[in-house]
């Protein structure tokens, strides 16, 4: 691996991982109540508990929270 091709990838993360923190933390404190019914009321420690799972998947939890999806998608398949 060149290290060009380190260097772009190290940057790359770094402002995914900076990008997905400051995310995490104004969702964490202002979506979450919006994207998920069932966290209306959390403590601190559920906000802090799903910190860095929000942070690591924050396209998704954006996606949902700019289109306004209250639930999870129902599974539709013959398991359900």
């Amino acid at each position: 691996m060149s290290d060009f091709l380190a260097e772009t990838l190290v940057l790359v993360l770094t402002v995914y991982s900076g990008l997905g923190l400051v995310f995490a933390l104004v969702f964490v404190w202002l979506g979450v109540d919006r994207v998920d019914p069932g966290a209306q009321g959390a403590g601190i420690a559920f906000r802090l508990l799903i910190l860095p799972g929000t942070a690591a998947f924050w396209p998704f939890f954006l996606y949902r929270w700019m289109r306004g999806i209250p639930e999870p998608p129902v599974e539709k398949n013959p398991h359900r």
